[in-house]
């Protein structure tokens, strides 16, 4: 059996190695490293797959929910409404615009940003809202965009984790995590469905005008050279990465397929044992499986943990400490009993192994060693 990986990087390579290798010899022989014609050729063919009128490529996740904010022109003490149930790169850019953070639990199944919970916060100073398609899943958008119509909200979706993942309107209709709110923002971290070999993001959106101004807010507010706009700053995906992810694009579904797939044979294998609590999967979403994330309720999570580390079965813990206790956002004065779904959340989730590359010995090694715990 292979060395069992949280994410096997490595192998997913060596299938496409050929083809990555070109790739990045065609850049290096062109020396057009930034702004060169992979980047422009990569926005059109992830906005084709996407079906979105216009992709902002830029440095990384992080920036695009930024530039994201800054295009939407929010100023400083307009409230920005998120789940406190995310990864830090959510909030801090909220924090660097000096928008006001107001934290939200999340549903309890989904793990996503609860839309009940949003109701609960707007207030006159709120502007935006933030859903965080979480693991894989989208948010239960079409509540979320009418909370959002009924009090003039911007919808800005943290798709990092979604890329690939439909949303299912009520009428049946579909579209692609990150299309639905006014703007949609990825990263291709390398762990992502869709990653490069370093740092890369993007935003989308169907509003030309946000497009224009993106755009040039990522090239330091230019949209003439030396003629700023626009207060920017400097974000670009570089040449190199945008020649990775062409050729990453066209296996985007395949590689969803088989994390589904591996997901089902977790599912499967965990159906009957009382104490874990496989993810939930909605009507309103397919579910790409970033991660495949169970919540253990005996509280024996990490005991878990070191069990299946100790029979070199990599595990991980999203997210061991909510945001509201994280020492750099104490500032905002919520209490303990503000969040009792994201408490119990960070004292039960564990990530196990999900990649394109799992198969089926490792699959039945992980669930097998997993079941023989609660024995």
């Amino acid at each position: 059996m292979r060395e069992i990986q949280m994410v096997d990087l490595q192998k997913q390579y060596s299938n496409i190695r050929s083809e990555i290798n070109d790739a990045i010899q065609k850049v290096i022989d062109s020396t057009a490293f930034i702004k060169g014609p992979e980047v422009t050729e990569f926005e059109k063919e992830l906005q084709d797959y996407m079906g979105v009128k216009h992709v902002v490529s830029c440095a990384n996740g992080t920036d695009a929910l930024q530039i994201a904010m800054m295009t939407l022109g929010l100023k400083p003490g307009d409230e920005v409404i998120t789940t406190d149930f995310t990864f830090i790169s959510t909030v801090e850019v909220v924090a660097l615009l000096g928008l006001k953070l107001v934290l939200v639990d999340p549903d309890p199944d989904t793990f996503n940003i609860s839309p009940e919970a949003v109701m609960k916060a707007v207030t006159p100073h709120t502007k935006a809202i933030v859903p965080v398609h979480l693991f894989g899943q989208c948010s239960d958008m079409e509540s979320i965009n009418k909370i959002a119509g009924q009090y003039g909200l911007f919808v800005i979706e943290d798709a990092a984790q979604s890329t690939g993942a439909d949303f299912i309107f009520s009428n049946g209709k579909k579209q692609k995590s990150g299309t639905i709110g006014d703007i949609g923002t990825t990263s291709f971290f390398p762990s992502k469905n869709l990653g490069c070999y370093g740092d890369g993001g993007a935003l989308y959106t169907n509003n030309e005008e946000f497009a224009i101004k993106a755009r040039s807010i990522a090239n330091h507010g230019m949209k003439i050279k030396y003629h700023h706009d626009h207060v920017g700053i400097n974000s670009r995906l570089d040449t190199v990465q945008a020649a990775i992810l062409r050729v990453k694009l066209k296996y985007l579904d395949k590689y969803n397929e088989a994390r589904r797939n591996a997901a089902d044979y977790y599912d499967k294998a965990f159906a009957s044992c009382p104490y874990i609590v496989s993810p939930r999967r909605v009507p309103w979403s397919t579910h790409i499986f970033h991660q495949y994330t169970l919540r253990i309720k005996n509280g024996k999570r990490d005991e878990l943990k070191k069990y299946l580390s100790e029979k070199k079965i990599p595990s991980m813990v999203y997210y061991p400490v909510p945001l509201h206790k994280q020492n750099a956002y104490r500032y905002l004065g919520y209490k303990e009993e503000d969040f009792p779904v994201t408490n119990a959340l960070c004292s039960e989730v564990l990530s196990l192994p999900m990649h394109p590359e799992i198969d089926t010995e490792q699959l039945e090694y992980i669930t097998q060693n997993v079941l023989k715990f609660f024995e």
